[in-house]
């Protein structure tokens, strides 16, 4: 009788708690971590990665939360592989072309660079002194730029855009135009979060841009860098803009692409992210190398609790 109630303990167990929760504990990711880990983190490292997304429609194959967890997952892959805290702080990004599509929340740059620029000073507070800005979302760009020049002319951390640091070492070149929601972030998000993305929606697209635009899109194909850059400067901007460039201007679908995301592989989205985690760590542990840890006593202003 003991020990058939031994073996049942654990599935009375499970059956007193949450019955959807099904997330485990992962290492150096804040929401998870008690202080006393922060304060042992700290001892270890000065460097936080700030993941910022966005929640936005990505075609029905993809969940509106996709840039926002790529970014986390992403970050997250880095921090089993070098000391580093990860730390989320917000969902939405700035996403307002995407808002004739229900689900999408959009912020102003404002509101996005002052709520992580007050983060970030709280993390300072604790001891943290350099911070990588990890953007999964086009639409951050300047957002993120500004921030990190923000945290490295008024406080005394040093931060760096991840991306531009690393360039696009997990991007794939396609002949055929393929951005937002298609081949290549569907294949991502079917490894980054396989429960969530939804392949078997996927759909062939079309993209309806303005004329001027069309005749320069076989130079953006081709990695022309000035023509990319002025495509980009007009394409995705909000109805009210008169561009005629928002999304659903654009395309039905909600999908940025002239691929079919049938050919999307979580193969494909694995090989992207390895090549991108692995340049992310190398950035990361080159720029331990060249700027050693300080002290924790010299980061800490003040005297933390005993754990």
């Amino acid at each position: 009788m003991y020990k058939l109630l031994l073996l049942l303990l654990p599935a009375f167990a499970a059956a007193q708690t949450n019955p959807l929760w099904h997330e485990e504990k992962v290492k150096n990711y804040l929401p998870h971590m008690t202080w006393p880990e922060v304060q042992d983190l700290l001892g270890r490292t000065d460097m936080v990665i700030l993941p910022i997304g966005a929640i936005e429609q990505h075609g029905p194959q993809l969940p509106i939360g996709t840039d926002h967890l790529a970014a986390i997952e992403r970050a997250k892959l880095i921090a089993q592989k070098t000391d580093v805290l990860v730390a989320p702080i917000l969902f939405p990004g700035q996403s307002p072309y995407h808002l004739e599509f229900p689900g999408t929340i959009s912020l102003s740059s404002d509101t996005i660079q002052r709520v992580y620029f007050e983060a970030a000073q709280s993390l300072i507070h604790h001891g943290f002194r350099r911070f990588i800005i990890l953007n999964s979302h086009a639409g951050n760009q300047y957002i993120a730029r500004y921030l990190a020049d923000r945290l490295n002319q008024e406080t005394e951390a040093i931060a760096i855009d991840l991306d531009a640091a690393t360039e696009t070492a997990g991007a794939t070149k396609s002949a055929t135009f393929d951005r937002h929601a298609g081949v290549s972030e569907t294949s991502r998000g079917m490894y980054l979060f396989p429960t969530l993305a939804e392949p078997q929606n996927a759909t062939a697209n079309h993209v309806n841009l303005p004329p001027h635009l069309q005749e320069m899109l076989p130079l953006v194909n081709s990695g022309d860098q000035v023509a990319t850059l002025i495509f980009l400067a007009e394409a995705l901007k909000p109805v009210d803009t008169g561009k005629r460039t928002s999304t659903k201007e654009m395309t039905a679908t909600g999908a940025w692409s002239e691929r079919d995301t049938h050919e999307a592989t979580a193969a494909q989205g694995r090989a992207m992210t390895t090549r991108s985690v692995d340049a992310s760590v190398a950035f990361i542990d080159r720029w331990k190398r060249l700027r050693p840890l300080e002290p924790l006593s010299a980061r800490q202003k003040y005297d933390p609790p005993k754990p």
